[in-house]
């Protein structure tokens, strides 16, 4: 007999709260969407919608090219 696992419905931690706002200065926020290698987590992994992703997808390079964030961790 095959039994369903539950899983959490994920949601997108930008819709849920406005006041949220992803900008590429804070490095704090975008570290969180980061790996321990510096690879960007998948939107299906974090729950984000598609337009948030693109929106922390932009934020992470930008921040790269100004080296506030790096591009590879040691």
């Amino acid at each position: 007999m095959q039994y369903k696992k539950f899983q959490r419905r994920k949601f997108c931690r930008f819709c849920a709260d406005k006041g949220i706002l992803i900008d590429y200065k804070d490095t704090k926020t975008l570290r969180n969407y980061l790996t321990e290698r510096g690879k960007l987590i998948a939107g299906r992994m974090t729950g984000n919608c598609a337009k948030h992703q693109r929106e922390l997808t932009r934020a992470i390079k930008r921040a790269r090219n100004i080296a506030l964030l790096s591009f590879v961790e040691k």
